[in-house]
């Protein structure tokens, strides 16, 4: 079936489904569903989008019930379907100067600007523009949108297991981030962890009578400054990632509240982003260890002071074991025949491939203008998107 197909030509297919789904981007641009905010709107949009073609879809809700996933069957219930999976949240635009409104699709230069054009909605929109089509399949394809994707992988886990008892068994996913439509299989992990500091507040030129948050802070951002350096050392430049090694960053610090008080408090923010060969949590239990032990320390001198680190999210990576029929399926549609790849940065993957489902990444734009300010996807990408959804219209119909 898949060999039979030619390469993907984005100016003659894709003419009935990419202006229905440039439409269906500017919706979903328009809902501002930075990780801190609910994508509820969004959400109920793309209920009644699917409803009105026929689609019956399902939430997946967080704890507080101001999140959810979704995910949909457009076709026949039966196996051998296509999962599409998609994330709704983006990052944010604070502190970012845009030359045009990042909630509004502008189109200049071949390029369509907005937050998410490229990370992820712009995929997300082009596999609702080809529902209508879907429905008419021979097989089906399940359409998967995530929540808090930006933060650690957090909301996946529940709609793939939810999809894995409740959908006829599919041959693969696709996981649509930005790759400019290349084959990628592998992807690194990420585990994100808080670190809390408690101090016993003086004032600072009597250090002997509390301690500071800051200052213990501190030396525990110099501990994991430290292994950043040596993790890099220790990279495997054969492995496929760029970079090599795991990487560990700081991403939020804050503490204190004057400059002439021992702080009280103190937090700070972390991820480990590990290749398939390493694992974070090995990797951190000295760390870990060295913040039980300053915790019992400074509740020795202070019953009010401490250290706690908690797990934020731990998502696994992908790699490309039991992929081959995967990749052999999206290069058919594809047409690309160039070696799969890795990427650096930490997706969904690796979470369906842990689930069961043989998975790739393939997916419109580059990485390289996500998260940017002026992030956008082009034009030419954004067509072979299309090109792509209708080329695995006519695989599902055979």
């Amino acid at each position: 079936m898949d060999q039979r197909m030619s390469p993907a030509s984005p100016q003659s297919e894709n003419t009935e489904l990419e202006p229905a789904a440039r439409e269906i981007l500017a919706t979903l641009i328009g809902f501002d569903t930075t990780s801190r905010n609910s994508n509820l709107e969004l959400i109920a949009w793309v209920e009644e989008y699917l409803a009105r073609h026929g689609v019956r879809s399902t939430r997946v809700a967080n704890a507080d019930g101001a999140k959810a996933s979704l995910y949909a069957t457009a076709g026949p219930e039966v196996e051998g379907g296509v999962i599409l999976s998609g994330h709704s949240d983006v990052v944010p635009v604070d502190g970012q100067v845009w030359s045009s409104d990042p909630w509004t699709v502008t189109e200049r230069d071949g390029r369509l600007y907005g937050r998410g054009t490229c990370d992820m909605k712009g995929f997300i929109a082009l596999a609702l523009a080809a529902v209508p089509m879907f429905v008419d399949g021979r097989r089906p394809a399940h359409l998967a949108i995530s929540y808090d994707e930006e933060i650690g992988c957090k909301g996946a886990p529940a709609m793939i297991a939810a999809l894995a008892d409740n959908v006829p068994t599919p041959r693969l996913a696709i996981v649509g981030e930005p790759s400019m439509m290349k084959i990628i299989n592998g992807h690194k992990g990420i585990c994100v962890h808080r670190v809390d500091v408690w101090g016993h507040e003086a004032h600072s030129s009597q250090t002997h009578l509390g301690v500071s948050a800051n200052i213990v802070a501190i030396e525990l951002m110099h501990d994991l400054a430290e292994l950043a350096r040596q993790l890099e050392a220790a990279g495997d430049p054969g492995n496929g990632f760029d970079p090599p090694h795991a990487t560990l960053t700081i991403g939020r610090m804050q503490g204190g509240t004057a400059d002439n008080i021992l702080a009280r408090h103190a937090q700070f923010s972390f991820d480990l982003r590990c290749p398939p060969s390493e694992d974070a949590r090995s990797i951190l239990a000295p760390f870990i260890a060295k913040c039980h032990a300053l915790d019992a320390q400074m509740k020795g001198a202070f019953p009010d002071a401490g250290v706690a680190i908690t797990e934020i999210a731990n998502a696994p990576p992908m790699t490309p074991t039991g992929s081959a029929d995967a990749e052999a399926f999206v290069r058919a549609l594809t047409g690309d025949n160039s070696p799969a790849g890795a990427v650096a940065y930490a997706a969904e993957g690796g979470q369906f491939q842990q689930a069961g489902f043989p998975t790739v990444i393939c997916g419109p734009g580059s990485i390289e203008q996500a998260h940017q300010p002026d992030e956008f996807i082009a034009v030419e990408q954004f067509q072979r998107g299309a090109a792509f959804m209708v080329r695995l219209v006519e695989a599902l119909r055979l």
